[in-house]
């Protein structure tokens, strides 16, 4: 320890008080420096407004004549393209229109077969999507206590010519209405759109499902495509008007 303290220099600053001096002496080894590592690309894939809300959030470090936006009407998608020539500094930022999780377990215009059970649980469950809980409930009631009336004729004749003829005939008489209403968000991110669901019988022999469509969902789908995606590039020109805006 003697020797230590012969090899240490301790200046007095010039502005020095007189109050003491504390030196601290640690002994052992000094710690390890980590070793330096690339930085992480950014990937974020998000809902329509995400390419916007970095932007807004993010505009000091955004280098604009490194950086482009690609857009993909059919995918109805807006991709932001960070730092395109460098690897280790590049990103990704994609907003993109997708259908709500709960209209898709609806299975809405996805021709799902629904047992008439399945569908009475199911609706039971997500009543809080029906404008009215009594109209709710008496859906409910009536898929509980489905009854369907069947028909089938099937005539098979031979002429005396030895001509042979089939003919199939089938008709169901239910106590299910053709159509009721719902109000749900059908895109992530947007408000809820209130759309009448038609129920289509599937007979199979004695056994029935119902398949829901709603062509006033698809008629939304078409009106807010493009005018979703213009409204998210007249946001991003006005924030950044030299940024490249390419169309796939």
């Amino acid at each position: 320890m003697e020797d230590l303290k012969k090899k240490i220099n301790v200046t007095v600053p010039e502005n020095y008080n007189g109050k003491p001096i504390e030196v601290v002496i640690r002994e052992g080894q000094a710690r390890e420096v980590l070793p330096e590592k690339a930085p992480i690309p950014l990937n974020i894939k998000g809902t329509i407004d995400s390419v916007y809300e970095y932007l807004s959030k993010r505009e000091e470090d955004i280098k604009v004549n490194k950086s482009m936006v690609i857009v993909n009407r059919t995918d109805v998608s807006i991709t932001l393209k960070l730092n395109e020539d460098d690897a280790y500094k590049c990103g990704t930022i994609q907003g993109k229109l997708e259908y709500n999780e709960k209209f898709v377990e609806f299975g809405i215009n996805q021709l799902k077969a629904w047992k008439p059970s399945d569908l009475a649980m199911f609706i039971k469950m997500n009543r809080s999507f029906f404008p009215q809980t009594d109209v709710c409930m008496k859906l409910v009631s009536d898929l509980k206590n489905y009854k369907a009336k069947v028909n089938q004729v099937i005539e098979k004749s031979m002429s005396e010519k030895g001509d042979r003829g089939d003919n199939f005939e089938q008709t169901v008489n239910s106590n299910l209405p053709e159509a009721f209403k719902i109000r749900i968000p059908i895109f992530k991110g947007k408000r809820a759109e209130e759309i009448e669901v038609e129920t289509f019988a599937q007979v199979d022999g004695r056994d029935v499902a119902f398949v829901l469509l709603s062509p006033g969902a698809n008629q939304v789908l078409e009106e807010i495509r493009d005018n979703c995606i213009n409204l998210e590039l007249e946001k991003i020109r006005a924030l950044f008007p030299n940024l490249v805006i390419i169309e796939q």
